[in-house]
């Protein structure tokens, strides 16, 4: 078994790199970190990389026999990182920058560790991506037609179980209140957070790799079906209590409500797969 030692000539390029990042990046990571606390669509951001960090751990075994071999390609990487970081201020893109730290640390680990070790960390340095906020052109261009999605499917449900109503767009219409299906109900804001935690669940609890990939994937419907059950419940209470059914404590309560239901499904799901993909 190799044992793992860096030498003085990788720690001193290690220290310096490091407080590279810290001066260039800090603005960033203090921009990163204000979305994580105010955006309610990102504030798992504060657990990836806690959770990537984890990951980390769980391999310290299969780290420590990996043999360290530096590869000078992996200055392509860090130079295609600093590419990115650049053209991200340059355009004062927020998700450019902030994705440009994850290239940076794929070609520093290349550049240190060798190929080997990127191979191996793939997963904890490609799920620090689930921390960065997309960029609020592609949230919308989604969010729209899910909005409208939920509100076509909602509408019908709820005329099936006998409520008046009808839809124009993403407005609902009761005989005695209106109600709009926005971003918060698209299913686009628990999606966010369910596919990290669907990531991070599937890699804790499947065997097979094509069973990680369908839980993964079983978050996109999970997420949607459970944010039209709350429009749903909210539009079936609005037609007796008016627009204050989605108002105040009701409509945070249903936002936890929703995430909760839809963290058992997953859950639950993860639990049937192991039993009938063991």
């Amino acid at each position: 078994m190799t044992t793992f030692q860096l030498s003085k000539y990788q720690i001193g390029l290690l220290v310096v790199l490091f407080l590279g990042i810290i001066g260039v990046y800090a603005g960033i990571f203090q921009h990163l970190y204000s979305d994580w606390m105010n955006d309610p669509n990102y504030s798992h951001g504060l657990l990836v990389p806690l959770i990537s960090a984890y990951f980390i751990w769980q391999k310290k075994d299969e780290l420590s026999s990996l043999p360290v071999k530096p590869a000078n390609s992996g200055l392509v990487l860090i130079l295609f990182a600093v590419a990115v970081l650049i053209a991200g201020v340059a355009a004062q893109e927020y998700f450019t920058k902030r994705t440009s730290v994850v290239f940076l640390l794929a070609g520093m680990v290349v550049f240190l560790l060798g190929w080997q070790w990127l191979k191996s960390l793939l997963l904890p340095i490609g799920f620090l991506l689930f921390m960065i906020p997309l960029p609020y052109i592609i949230y919308d261009a989604i969010a729209f037609p899910l909005k409208l999605f939920v509100a076509k499917f909602s509408v019908i449900s709820l005329k099936l179980m006998g409520v008046i109503v009808w839809r124009e767009g993403n407005i609902i219409m009761f005989p005695e209140t209106v109600l709009e299906v926005a971003d918060a109900c698209s299913g686009l804001r628990s999606l966010m957070s369910l596919l990290a935690l669907g990531v991070a669940l599937a890699v804790f609890s499947q065997k097979r790799k094509s069973a990680m990939v369908l839980l993964v994937l079983l978050t996109v419907p999970i997420a949607i079906l459970t944010n039209m059950i709350r429009v749903i419940g909210t539009g079936f209470l609005a037609q007796y209590y008016g627009a204050a059914a989605a108002e105040g404590f009701f409509h945070e309560f249903a936002g936890m409500g929703v995430f909760l239901l839809a963290m058992v499904m997953l859950f639950v799901c993860s639990g049937v797969l192991r039993k009938v993909w063991p």
